[in-house]
C-alpha cells in the first residue's frame, strides 16, 4: 500500500492533480470533509459524535477523525494506497495518523507539497471565484488571509514529516500536464 499526503495552498491545483493521481495509481481519495459528511449521513456512532461537536460550533476532535480514517482504511483493503487530502493539519494529527498507519502495517510514503507564488494563487482564486461564484474566492483580502493561515498551519506538518525525509516540494506552476509529470516523477522514485 502506497500512501501520499498532497499539500498545497488554496488555488494550487490540489483538486485537479488529486483526480489525476488517483486514476493513474489506483489510489483511494481520503478527504476528511467527505468522510465527516458520509459518517454523519450514515448516522454511524462516529458520525453522530462528530455532528454533536459540529452542531455546537466546535472542531471535531482528532480521535474522532482518526476513528473515521481507520474505518475507511478497513473498508478499502484492496486499494493500492490512499491519497490524504485535508488531513493531517497539525503535528499532533500527523503523529496520530502515523500511529494508526503503523497499526495497519503501512505508512505515509511521501508528502507532496505544491508550491505556487502568492500572486499566482490570488490570480487563480479570483478567477475561480468569477467562474464558480464561491464567495471565499471573490475577496482578495480573504484569499490572502486563507493563504497565510495555510502556511502557518501546514508548516508544522511539513516540519514533522521533514524529520523522516518524506517532504518533496513540487513546482505548482506551469501546465496541468507539466505539474502532473513532476508529481509522478517524485512518486515513482519512491515506489521502486
Amino acid at each position: 500500500m502506497f500512501n501520499i499526503i498532497l499539500f498545497g495552498p488554496p488555488g494550487s491545483g490540489k483538486g485537479t492533480q488529486s483526480e489525476e493521481l488517483i486514476t493513474k495509481y489506483h489510489l483511494k481519495h481520503l478527504s476528511t470533509g467527505d468522510l465527516l459528511r458520509s459518517e454523519i449521513n450514515s448516522k454511524t456512532p462516529l458520525g453522530l459524535e462528530a455532528k454533536n461537536f459540529m452542531d455546537k460550533g466546535q472542531l471535531v476532535p482528532d480521535e474522532v477523525v482518526i476513528g473515521m480514517i481507520s474505518s475507511a482504511l478497513d473498508e478499502n483493503p484492496d486499494v493500492a494506497g490512499f491519497l490524504f487530502d485535508g488531513f493531517p493539519r497539525t503535528a499532533a494529527q500527523s503523529k496520530a495518523l502515523d500511529k494508526l498507519l503503523e497499526l495497519k502495517n503501512t505508512a505515509i510514503h511521501v508528502v507532496l507539497a505544491l508550491e505556487v507564488g502568492e500572486e499566482e494563487l490570488v490570480k487563480r482564486l479570483l478567477n475561480r471565484g468569477l467562474k464558480s461564484g464561491r464567495s471565499d474566492d471573490a475577496n482578495e483580502m480573504v484569499i490572502r488571509e486563507r493563504i497565510k493561515e495555510y502556511e502557518n498551519k501546514t508548516k508544522l506538518v511539513a516540519d514533522y514529516y521533514q524529520q523522516f525525509n518524506k517532504v518533496v516540494t513540487v513546482k505548482g506552476e506551469g501546465t496541468i500536464e507539466e505539474i502532473l509529470s513532476n508529481l509522478c516523477s517524485e512518486i515513482e522514485k519512491r515506489m521502486s
